[in-house]
Parts: structure tokens; sequence; C-alpha cells
């Protein structure tokens, strides 16, 4: 069961070359078991073809407010009841006026002013329009009637221009419906998550490190807090903004975040996910002064970092899931495996970080999840996307546990 299971979304999709990004918005949200009506206006179908959008989402399109043979089945009314959520995207300038004035010409807009359901609406259309007045206006006009704007986003644009206007991806739409549509899967669980890198002081202004940006532990916090979980993230240097509903902690070395991470699982833990890229190795001793450069080679004496993960997994705090994840350049699987075993770990996350498209300081990635079992799942897209289905497969695991318990407690 997806995050989505039974929810009924419709895509309500206007005129604009962004168009294209509502097919994989339809793909991500089938994907988490939403049921998916499409509503495209005469000036989307300029752009993507009714029959793509019905291929996606495994329902006919609706396209006509006074269409007899829709009429007989699933009316604009009817539609318009049957939505638990409406999202417009992309939503254009023409098509945001017309909602403002509360209008009702199509069955696109005839639909938005009859349903019940909550609205989002994604703006797509060139800069100018987007900072004009009336633009502005009228996205205050649609706030303060409750509707919710995700974006726009800012950068290069279809007609050469660069600026705000540009439609949001499809992973950020996607995780505003999760927001209006909260899930409960990991409803009184608590969460701890490591992410990001950990630097190793040489001296005050030096240190080792690693090229991990903490997105993908950063991810999956947002994901655990959506999915209703008492979230605690423990990162090293990350610049990135602290998902809403997380408490956050920050760290520098591997020794800050082992002792916080064993503090925080100690206290009452059901999931331990280890995303952060540990330094493996660190300094014997920092130089309490900056080492000046003499010409000379310099010669670090390094000893080995603990490992936080397997620290977790073999103590007797342990969580019920403890998850570990596995970077590499070659022979991904078998590494994984052998961390799997070696680790004492439940399900190990791995990715092959030599390609260049995913991995560090990218928003793509692609993971495979072992477990003793084998392979759980594979999964390629952003990392938002990921650590969703990552969310719903550790619910499972975490549900699989407790049924298995009271099975043994029954006999």
């Amino acid at each position: 069961m997806g995050h989505l299971s039974n929810r009924h979304i419709i895509i309500g999709v206007s005129g604009g070359i962004a168009a294209y990004k509502a097919a994989e918005l339809v793909r991500l949200l089938r994907r988490e078991g939403a049921e998916i009506r499409v509503v495209m206006s005469r000036g989307a179908r300029a752009f993507i073809t009714p029959l793509s959008m019905q291929a996606l989402s495994g329902n006919p399109v609706h396209t006509e407010l006074l269409d007899e043979d829709a009429e007989m089945g699933m009316g604009h009314i009817e539609l318009a009841r049957w939505a638990d959520l409406v999202v417009l995207a992309p939503a254009t300038a023409d098509i945001i006026a017309r909602l403002a004035q509360g209008r009702a010409d199509d069955l696109l807009t005839t639909v938005v002013l009859a349903t019940p359901a909550p609205l989002i609406v994604a703006p797509a259309m060139n800069q100018h329009m987007w900072l004009n007045p009336a633009t502005l206006a009228n996205i205050d006009t649609l706030k303060a009637r409750g509707i919710q704007i995700v974006g726009p986003d800012a950068g290069e644009q279809a007609c050469g221009d660069t600026g705000p206007g540009r439609l949001l991806e499809p992973a950020d739409i996607l995780s505003a419906v999760h927001q209006c549509l909260p899930t409960s899967i990991l409803s009184g669980r608590r969460v701890v998550i490591t992410a990001g890198p950990t630097r190793e002081a040489i001296d005050p202004v030096r240190y080792l490190s690693n090229h991990s940006s903490g997105k993908m532990g950063f991810a999956l916090a947002r994901a655990a807090a959506e999915a209703g979980a008492e979230t605690i993230l423990i990162t090293g240097p990350a610049d990135i903004d602290t998902p809403e509903r997380v408490t956050r902690i920050d760290v520098e070395s591997a020794q800050e975040m082992l002792e916080t991470a064993i503090q925080e699982v100690s206290s009452g833990a059901d999931l331990f996910i280890a995303a952060a890229a540990v330094a493996d190795y660190r300094p014997v001793e920092m130089a309490s002064t900056k080492l000046k450069k003499t010409g000379a080679e310099l010669s670090l004496q390094l000893v080995q970092n603990p490992d936080i993960v397997q620290t977790v997994a073999t103590a007797s705090y342990r969580p019920t899931l403890v998850i570990g994840f596995a970077a590499e350049t070659d022979n991904v699987a078998a590494y994984a495996n052998e961390k799997l075993t070696n680790k004492n770990l439940d399900a190990i996350v791995a990715n092959d970080v030599s390609r260049q498209d995913i991995g560090f300081n990218s928003d793509y990635n692609a993971i495979s999840l072992w477990s003793r079992s084998g392979c759980e799942m594979t999964v390629e897209g952003t990392k938002l996307s990921i650590a969703v289905s990552l969310v719903q497969r550790f619910s499972d695991m975490l549900s699989g546990v407790a049924n298995q318990t009271k099975g043994q407690l029954g006999d």
C-alpha cells in the first residue's frame, strides 16, 4: 500500500509548455497508490495529448464541460465531489486569473469552483507574466481563500528568459500533496536519522571530509516526518533548510555524531537510518595552531573512526530496525550485502556514487534496498521521491516485525 493509497486526486492541466511535467506527476502519484482523474483545458491539449494522460492515469481524460457521454457517467459535479484533492499543474496566468474571478466557463474551472476538496495551484509562466502586478494580485486573492500555491521555481525558461516562473519539479509538487493529504503510517514511531558528511579536524582551519551534501538524509527526515513520525535528524555540516516537524541536531565530527546517536537512540527509537557519509579516519591528534607550509612533505597519522551504524546495531538499546547506507563505486551489491551481514543490519540502501548524474550533491539518485531476504526494491528518481518509497517500505518492515512478535506471543 502506497503513501496515497485509495486517495482520489484530480490533476488539472492548463495550456503551457510545462504541461509535459504533469505526466510525470501522474506517474508518481499512481506509484503511491492514488487514483487519478485528469482534466485538461483546450490549451493543454496543444502540448500533451489526452491519450498520453489516459495511459498514465489509467482512466479516461475529461476535457469538455458539456460532454454528453461524460455527463452520463461522471459529470462535472460528480467529478468535483469525487476528489479528495485537486492539483492544477501547470497553472497558467490565464487560469489563475479566471480562478480569482470565480469563473466557470470550462470543465476545469467548473470543477475547481464546485469541489469541496482542497486545491493546490502550481503556477508556470514567463517571468514577466509572473511578476506582473495583476498576476501577483490574483495569487494573493487565491491565497486569501485558503488555496495552496506551490512555486514557481526560478531558472531558465522555454522562451529563453531566466527568472521566476518555472513549474516546480513533479517530486516537489508530490511533497505538497503529501502535506495536504498526510499519512499516518509512522504515527507513534520515533525515527533517528544521520545525514551529511563529518569533518575531522587537522588543525583549527583544515579538516578531512567528503563530498556528501546531506540531501538524501534530509529527504528521508522530511518523508518520515510527513508520515507522522517523531523525527530526529543528526547532521554533519549541511547547508539545507530543516524540514518541517523535524528536530535537527548539528554535529561536526564522527565522534560527536556517534555520541549524539547513542543518546537519541538509547532514549527510545523504533527506526535508525544511518544515511550520513561518516569519515572513516581522523587525525590521531589535532594541531593546536595552524600548520605552516614549510616546503617539506607533510605526513598525517590517522586512526579509524568508530562505526556508528554497527555500534547502534549491536547495542542493548538497539531499535527495532537499523538501516545502513552503502555508497560504493564498484561491486555495489556485493559490498552492500557484506556490510549488511557484518554490521548486523536489518537492511541496507546501496547506491553507485561513481555515476556523475546521481549521488553526492545531486537531487537525483538510484538505489537498491537489500535485506537478509535479498533485494527488496530498486528505485531511481529524485531523492525526495526515493525517500518516500523507502519510508513506506520501512513502515511495512516495522509492521512485519510487530506482527511476527504478536504471533510468537500467541504461540
